[in-house]
């Protein structure tokens, strides 16, 4: 798979106060990019397509180029105690991804310029937890890696979280776009994570992604290059023979990761959920998808901001969590499971 490249790009005049701003400018230019000028990301208008299915396509190939306004970071839990704001938005076309909600009509990618900024109020945060660490996820609302190839944003954040006393850096992702972060200095402090799944789900429901050969590939170069590592399984979804398909998962993975230094390894457990603002976006998006949402056979759940998610029945949930973590005990007995939600 070839690494994303815009076919649009906006830029905020902000934007160009700062180095990487005038950097990406120079460089979308001499890529013969077209590039348009906007006062905010929410100014943005008119993006090209016959229909709003076309136009949701084109933003998912449009890249705006900003700063970030508001510094207070948002909490991440289970994974983290905040979210670093890199970019948001994601070119990949997961038919399940809570995207689908959280950015609405602006589905485009947004990258942020002002990193000093950024940077600044994190060491406010570490500085207040002090000498407790304090962990940033930086894939919250994006798939980092997939535009870092790019911008270069993450691998500056990876190597100053390097630098620190008490801060760690994690982030996952469904790219293997990594070379230009083997050599960052890490001091092995940043998790580098990949999401991984049954080939069903992969097929069925990660379209605009690497495949599962390519991430596992990719892990391996990461895991040379001494960062700690990870695997995200989800959203586990209950599909035909469930089972079998997340069996022949673990087992690919471990034979594509012998003779790999797996101390430390972890793994992250999440079962596949949905809001109804959800389930209407993704129906409108994605109408050919066979995603299953079906809210009578699912157990509501009351989420942040009042938003409930429909997830699995107890049982089924249950089955799900003990098999997975079955399979874990089986291929990698010494890795840790850090939680299943």
């Amino acid at each position: 798979m070839e690494p994303f490249m815009p076919q649009l790009v906006y830029i905020e005049p902000k934007a160009l106060e700062y180095q990487l701003g005038r950097d990406l400018k120079e460089k979308f230019e001499k890529m013969n990019i077209e590039i348009r000028e906007t006062t905010s990301h929410n100014q943005i208008r008119g993006l090209p397509g016959d229909n709003e299915l076309q136009q949701y396509r084109i933003a998912k190939s449009t890249l705006v180029v900003g700063i970030r306004r508001t510094l207070k970071f948002d909490t991440s839990k289970p994974s983290a105690e905040y979210a670093i704001p890199l970019a948001t938005g994601c070119m990949g076309h997961c038919h399940y991804c809570y995207l689908q909600t959280t950015l609405g009509s602006k589905p485009y990618i947004r990258t942020y310029v002002n990193l000093d900024e950024i940077f600044d109020q994190a060491t406010k945060y570490m500085e207040e937890r002090a000498p407790e660490i304090t962990r940033f996820e930086a894939a919250c609302t994006s798939d980092i890696v997939g535009i870092d190839h790019l911008t270069h944003s993450l691998k500056k954040t990876i190597e100053f979280i390097g630098q620190t006393d008490f801060g760690q850096l994690r982030f996952v992702t469904k790219y293997h776009h990594v070379d230009h972060l083997l050599d960052a200095e890490h001091n092995g402090k940043t998790r580098f994570r990949f999401s991984v799944n049954s080939r069903y789900v992969i097929k069925n429901f990660e379209p605009g992604t690497s495949s599962f050969d390519e991430r596992l590939e990719a892990a391996r170069k990461v895991a040379g290059a001494n960062y700690p590592l990870g695997f995200i399984v989800a959203p586990i979804y209950m599909h035909n023979n469930w089972e079998e398909g997340y069996y022949e998962l673990f087992e690919r993975l471990s034979n594509s990761l012998k003779g790999i230094d797996l101390t430390g390894l972890t793994f992250e457990l999440i079962q596949h959920r949905f809001t109804k603002p959800a389930k209407k976006v993704i129906q409108k998006r994605y109408p050919k998808s066979k995603l299953e949402m079906d809210e009578e056979k699912r157990k509501y759940k009351w989420g942040r901001y009042g938003i409930g998610k429909y997830v699995y029945q107890t049982e089924q949930a249950k089955d799900l969590e003990m098999t997975i973590r079955g399979y874990i005990k089986q291929f990698f007995p010494e890795a840790e499971v850090q939680y299943f939600t």
